[in-house]
């Protein structure tokens, strides 16, 4: 059985292939490129951020769902740009046994 994030990447392919922006809300953030999408991912990092503030398990929950939401438009971006979840977590391996100072210098920031 595959990871749902797997499975999400499967289907935002499936949409950016059919390319039916009438009938995918996918397929409409893909048409309208990285200004589209980088709005929607902005607005539901906010979102999330926001629901990390309340209390409780209320509060939690609705973490929970917004970090969904900001994973979804990420995943989206990453699809536009022909970018595999793979090569993502390829990166974040890169980087485990190195503190975030070197990592940030190894990019010249």
């Amino acid at each position: 059985m595959s990871r749902p994030l797997d499975q999400l990447e499967a289907t935002i392919a499936a949409r950016k292939s059919a390319g039916d922006a009438d009938s995918s809300y996918t397929a409409k953030l893909l048409a309208g490129g990285v200004e589209k999408i980088g709005k929607k991912i902005v607005e539901e990092a906010a979102e999330v951020v926001e629901a990390a503030g309340e209390p409780g398990e209320a509060g939690r929950e609705h973490t929970i769902a917004e970090a969904g939401d900001v994973l979804y438009h990420l995943m989206v971006l990453l699809a536009h740009r022909d970018i595999q979840l793979e090569e993502v977590e390829r990166e974040l391996a890169r980087r485990f046994g190195m503190s975030g100072i070197e990592e940030k210098a190894s990019r010249g920031e």
